[in-house]
């Protein structure tokens, strides 16, 4: 996976509970393929998209990884934009079934290739370790619920302090500029680059470089100003019927967009704040700009808490569900004990040969 230049998260432990767009990663035109794989952990999802990206690439494809937000190491889905295939993992919490099976998706059962009597005096021991990987999940919700709350009156409170119109007119003068003007509807695909993980904040900023020859950098530790010039840039490229990468805030993904990235013209609109760092030599905008500090001052102590103690929040969230990792991982001992991996290795070369042509 590290050869891999393009990586994005599908979905996020956020603040606001997981937040899937697993659906919001393909179009259902009459074009796009997309297989969605069932079955337990440790029946081999993981490892067959991997297997599936790597001949992508191999082949010259453009190939997309989606990382699993409770396990950066494993998939939850792969894209090849330009062939217009994907391929994820559709159960729990990112559950995803087929709008239009047949169509457009196709459901791959990896229930098949495993033996139902190697679970025989193992039942209760799956249940009750699959209960206890949902509680640990429940738990690392709370701290991140928490750490929301002090996240939101932060932003909200940034927000306040912010010149809208100032920003707005330079998001306008912006977009004039580097944005050239044409004609039609731009689709639109929903993403994250970071997310709260067992690791802790993992983020892939070499993402945007990949996908990206210019970079505009605004530096806004709360993203009042960020989000305005961020939505702008989002509305003006739609409009002009550009297709856009939207990437949202991991942590209040309703209420903040992050980044913007337009394929077509190379070039992105990014945030950089404390968990979200980017190379040095970027032309960088700075939200003080447009955020009185005489402002913003008054509530110094309060903001200064709030960092603070989401920072403690978020560590016992990434602790949480390192806890909750090492549960899924005793789960899947159960699972690979019955499946038929030699059956899936012969099924995922000739699935791969198949889609690729």
């Amino acid at each position: 996976m590290e050869n891999f230049k393009l990586k994005y998260f599908l979905g996020a432990n956020s603040c606001e509970g997981f937040c899937s767009f697993f659906d919001k990663c393909y179009i259902p035109d009459g074009e796009w393929r997309v297989y969605i794989i069932k079955g337990g952990p440790g029946t081999g999802k993981s490892s067959f998209m991997k297997y599936f990206a790597a001949k992508a690439s191999d082949r010259g494809y453009k190939t997309v990884l989606c990382p699993c937000s409770s396990d950066p190491d494993s998939l939850d889905a792969v894209i090849l934009p330009d062939r217009k295939i994907a391929v994820m993992d559709g159960t729990a919490p990112h559950t995803v079934d087929p709008a239009f099976p047949g169509a457009c998706e196709k459901i791959l059962d990896f229930g098949s290739f495993w033996d139902d009597g190697a679970f025989r005096n193992s039942e209760m021991n799956i249940i009750e370790t699959t209960l206890l990987n949902k509680a640990l999940h429940r738990t690392a919700s709370r701290y991140m619920q928490a750490a929301g709350q002090l996240m939101a009156d932060s932003y909200k409170t940034a927000l306040a302090c912010t010149d809208r119109l100032k920003t707005v007119k330079f998001a306008r003068g912006l977009c004039r500029k580097l944005i050239p003007e044409s004609s039609g509807a731009g689709n639109e695909w929903v993403r994250f680059i970071q997310g709260i993980t067992p690791l802790g904040v993992v983020s892939y900023a070499g993402t945007v470089s990949a996908e990206a020859d210019k970079t505009v950098v605004i530096e806004d530790e709360y993203g009042s100003a960020s989000g305005i010039i961020i939505n702008y840039v989002r509305e003006y490229a739609l409009r002009n019927g550009y297709d856009v990468i939207t990437l949202k805030n991991p942590f209040l993904p309703s209420l903040i967009t992050d980044h913007i990235i337009i394929p077509q013209l190379s070039l992105a609109f990014v945030t950089e704040n404390e968990y979200m760092r980017f190379p040095e030599g970027i032309r960088r905008i700075h939200a003080r700009r447009f955020v009185p500090s005489s402002q913003l001052h008054l509530s110094r102590e309060r903001m200064k808490f709030n960092r603070k103690a989401v920072k403690q929040l978020l560590l016992s969230a990434a602790e949480t569900l390192s806890r909750a990792k090492k549960t899924h991982d005793d789960l899947e001992r159960h699972y690979i004990k019955a499946m038929d991996f030699d059956a899936l290795t012969a099924f995922a070369v000739k699935f791969t040969d198949d889609v690729l042509g």
